[in-house]
């Protein structure tokens, strides 16, 4: 009898252990403590014992049958603990407002450069794009510049290695977005209302410069255009831009491609214009314009006698950091990973 109740015992242990759901518990308990289990049977059998063995041998049974009954209680607690771990982490209330989960956003610059688009669309500008890998031609030559320009040094810009064309030259990565005038010249389909946006590269990288940035260029080409014309549209995209009190204002300057040339500048949004510690004067550098130089309308196969055309290109960081007033002393910083940066805006 004490072999037969400790194999039960064994027995009942390493079902209870095994199982694996509250139903299996149930079954081994039905099966070892129920009116009929193996346990119950066996205590049925005490009687039959000689009365000397009886005392020993009850005590182990109610021993044994104590060890099984806190086992399967243990596995039930178990069992119920893990249901409510469950049910909690599944437990949802729907009157708790959600929690949004992180959403991106356009960079910056391709804000500024949307704006930007939208902005010359409403006056008829065409947005168009050509290459970033261009010939000399269309980046210097055609443009008015001579073959020993700084600007066609290896230390300003970027040269691709391979053959050059017998033609058009060397090529490089373009350096600014006027290299997409005479190319636009060239479709022969007048009058010329076209905004280029696209990425330059130079060889220059300090706190002001990075080797790839942004310009748009503007270039209007038709009959009786004039630098009335050139003044009327940077006042609308001076106000469009950055605001309706702002002001432009156009100074003489040298550029190779245009001829009279100008810089422009914009009335500072700190003060108004009357002077502060970031404009000195009331007016901030905005780029170049001018009117497209009578070689450049005859290397794009226009009649200059016949036909008169303006043009301008600034750099998309400059006039979005002049339009935001943002303060940053390295200019590479737009161009980081620096989430607690970029996410303000």
């Amino acid at each position: 009898m004490i072999d037969e109740l400790i194999k039960l015992k064994n027995d009942a242990s390493s079902l209870i252990l095994q199982a694996d759901t509250l139903e299996e518990i149930n079954e081994i308990k039905l099966g070892f403590l129920g009116k009929n289990g193996k346990l119950t049977e066996c205590f049925k059998g005490i009687r039959n014992l000689p009365k000397e063995r009886i005392a020993e041998v009850g005590r182990l049974a109610n021993e044994i049958k104590d060890a099984v009954e806190e086992l399967i209680a243990d596995k039930e607690k178990s069992f119920v603990k893990i249901k409510k771990d469950i049910l909690k982490k599944e437990f949802v209330d729907i009157n708790l407002p959600g929690i949004k989960p992180p959403l991106g956003h356009l960079h910056l610059v391709s804000q500024a450069i949307d704006e930007i688009t939208q902005i010359f669309t409403h006056i008829g500008f065409e947005r168009v794009r050509y290459p970033e890998i261009e010939w000399d031609h269309y980046a210097f030559t055609a443009l008015n510049f001579p073959q020993n320009h700084p600007a066609r040094d290896d230390w300003e810009t970027f040269f691709i290695n391979g053959a050059p064309d017998k033609n058009l030259g060397q090529m490089v990565l373009t350096p600014h977005t006027s290299s997409g005038q005479v190319r636009e010249m060239e479709k022969r389909k007048l009058p010329i209302k076209m905004l280029n946006v696209a990425k330059c590269y130079r060889r220059q990288s300090d706190v002001s410069h990075t080797q790839m940035f942004h310009q748009f260029e503007g270039l209007v080409v038709g009959k009786n255009i004039s630098v009335v014309n050139l003044k009327g549209v940077l006042d609308y995209f001076v106000k469009s831009y950055f605001g309706e009190s702002r002001k432009s204002r156009i100074r003489p300057y040298h550029f190779q491609f245009t001829e009279p040339s100008f810089e422009v500048d914009v009335s500072c949004g700190v003060c108004n214009g009357r002077g502060c510690k970031l404009c000195k004067a009331g007016w901030l550098e905005l780029g170049g314009a001018g009117m497209v130089h009578p070689n450049v309308l005859k290397n794009g196969g226009i009649d200059h006698k016949k036909y008169t055309g303006f043009a301008f290109g600034w750099g998309i960081e400059r006039v979005l950091m002049m339009k935001e007033n943002m303060q940053i002393d390295d200019l590479r910083l737009l161009y980081s990973n620096n989430l607690n940066f970029l996410e303000q805006f």
